[in-house]
């Protein structure tokens, strides 16, 4: 499934869902001359027997076979970890950098009857990465997310972009049509939108040969419900593109939208006006028997135990989620703070060469991709990163300006743990901290908040919304012990109860995110970080397998007040 609602009426669309051709490259990027396995798409290597800690190069191949000559087709890339090459009858045709976001390649002109498309997957660690380092997560390697091939015409449409305003008392919807064109010839091009039953035009405009552009509009929706977490009003935005004096249009692409609007003032988060308390989870995309390409049961699982618990909130730490589940968030009402994949670098880190480009690709595609979700409240990057020096405030001013130019009707935060050392709050909406007390150290959590509160308002923070965006401790699911040291499910339990009790009684704080969701595999390495026990991070309120553990009553008894 590419996405839980139907995306074109007029454009073939067909997702290429299968068991494809495998085989590793460990001799380095020449392509293999046999593939001796089949995988599945979407998935992981490391879910076979002989592929579970593999990590380099492989290649998926797939024959593709096409009816009518001289066709045009678009390949979609939802996820490829973590980076990628596409091969198309021996001729590469695109390369990404980034598991988590997608990217397209195209093929023009595409003559009748059978073609091979190879993409080779790369999930090894190399000087020429800077965000996907070992980490506190997997990294797994595949086409982790699904694979779609489309017929388009030369001139097409790329994407829509809808930003919700309300004007008077009513609800607006702004348009923008991204309009590329694949061939030679220079167009006109005019997009017919419908929403909620009405009709309107965008403007007109020309496209050269090789070149793209962009069509505004707008139009007020009178019938348009807010989405809500109560609520959640969806809503099919209709796109039609004509091209010069043509009568019917040549291609088209359909978004869900919601009207809502987002607000940070009196040092609270408003949605639609009304103040707003995040209870919610930190959440890898993991589980032991999909790895990160979690099929739609699985995601669908993990937020009805969520929703079962009294959360309204998921943070997809520490980089963009499966739009799949996004549009499930969309369904359920469920807010989502999404976040660009860079985490925990040192400025030392920050300093390689690939850093700033590959940090803007990250963040281009993130908003780009997923605008149109209602569910996104808040966009965040460079999760505890160097924000405590001059050095690294220049990345954090580039990162926020980047998506504010993109996307200015959301507000931005970051994730902090340096406490009173912190120089960038004066750059965000919304303060953030991750602090452990309980596990990390023996503070108290209201004493730790408090202060916490004071850093805010003496670092550039003041009157600013706060939330506590991690705080958590290690409990091993099954070791139950009256003694409740530390790793048994009951000091687990003490450690989210204290803290629960601690922030719930806060007026000023709004927003607390456990970390985490569930358990989840991390990168083997030495050091403290990647050397837990079990290649796992054990702080999950469910384990990796979503099995309760004691802290699970704990937080639905705060989270369902």
């Amino acid at each position: 499934m590419i996405r839980l609602f139907q995306t074109n009426d007029i454009r073939k669309v067909e997702e290429l869902e299968g068991m494809w051709e495998f085989a590793t490259m460990e001799s380095g990027h020449a392509i293999p001359a046999a593939y001796p396995r089949r995988l599945p798409v979407p998935g992981c290597w490391e879910n076979h027997p002989l592929y579970k800690t593999y990590r380099g190069a492989a290649a998926y191949r797939r024959r593709i076979q096409v009816k009518n000559g001289a066709t045009n087709l678009r390949f979609t890339f939802k996820g490829v970890s973590h980076t990628a090459r596409v091969i198309w009858d021996g001729v590469q045709v695109a390369s990404h950098y980034n598991a988590y976001t997608a990217f397209s390649a195209i093929v023009r002109e595409v003559p009748a009857g059978e073609h091979e498309l190879i993409v080779v997957a790369d999930n090894s660690f190399h000087e020429h990465s800077s965000l996907h380092q070992p980490n506190d997560y997997y990294s797994y390697g595949g086409i982790t997310r699904p694979v779609v091939m489309e017929e388009v015409p030369d001139v097409f449409l790329e994407r829509l972009q809808f930003t919700p305003r309300r004007v008077e008392g009513e609800w607006v919807a702004d348009v923008q049509a991204f309009v590329t064109n694949n061939g030679e010839a220079t167009s006109r091009a005019k997009v017919h939108c419908e929403l909620d039953g009405v009709y309107f035009e965008l403007e007109m405009g020309s496209v050269g040969g090789g070149q793209s552009t962009v069509l505004h509009g707008s139009a007020k929706i009178p019938g348009a419900r807010p989405w809500s977490v109560s609520t959640p009003n969806l809503y099919a935005l209709k796109a039609r593109l004509f091209l010069d004096d043509a009568v019917l249009p040549t291609d088209d692409l359909i978004e869900r939208v919601g009207f809502r609007s987002l607000t940070t003032e009196r040092g609270k988060i408003q949605l639609n006006g009304e103040d707003i308390i995040l209870k919610g989870f930190n959440r890898h995309e993991d589980h032991p028997m999909a790895g990160c390409a979690l099929p739609l049961a699985l995601m669908v699982h993990d937020l009805d135990l969520m929703e079962d618990m009294g959360a309204n909130t998921v943070r997809t730490s520490h980089y963009p989620n499966d739009e799949r589940f996004l549009d499930l968030c969309d369904e359920r009402g469920i807010l989502v703070w999404e976040e660009n994949h860079a985490r925990g670098f040192s400025i030392e880190q920050m300093r390689h060469p690939k850093f700033v480009e590959q940090c803007e690709d990250v963040n281009r595609e993130m908003v780009e991709q997923h605008a149109n979700h209602p569910s996104i409240i808040v966009w965040g990057i460079l999760n505890e990163c160097a924000s405590d020096c001059e050095e690294g405030r220049v990345h954090y001013i580039r990162q926020l300006d980047q998506i504010r130019s993109m996307d200015p009707s959301r507000p931005l935060t970051f994730a902090s743990h340096h406490r009173d050392r912190e120089m960038c709050f004066d750059l965000v909406d919304i303060v953030s901290f991750n602090l452990y007390p309980g596990w990390y150290g023996d503070e108290d959590p209201g004493e730790l908040v408090d202060q916490a509160r004071g850093w805010a308002e003496t670092g550039g923070g003041a009157g600013k919304p706060i939330i506590m965006s991690e705080f958590g401790g290690d409990g091993y699911y099954g070791y139950r012990d009256a003694s409740r040291v530390r790793g048994t499910e009951e000091r687990q339990a003490d450690i989210i109860e204290a803290n629960l009790a601690a922030y719930s009684a806060r007026s000023y704080l709004s927003g607390m995110l456990i970390w985490q969701f569930s358990d989840c595999r991390v990168t083997e390495g030495t050091g403290w970080l990647l050397s837990r026990a079990g290649t796992q991070n054990s702080k999950g309120i469910v384990d990796r397998y979503r099995r309760p553990k004691l802290a699970y009553d704990v937080v639905k008894s705060y989270f369902r007040r």
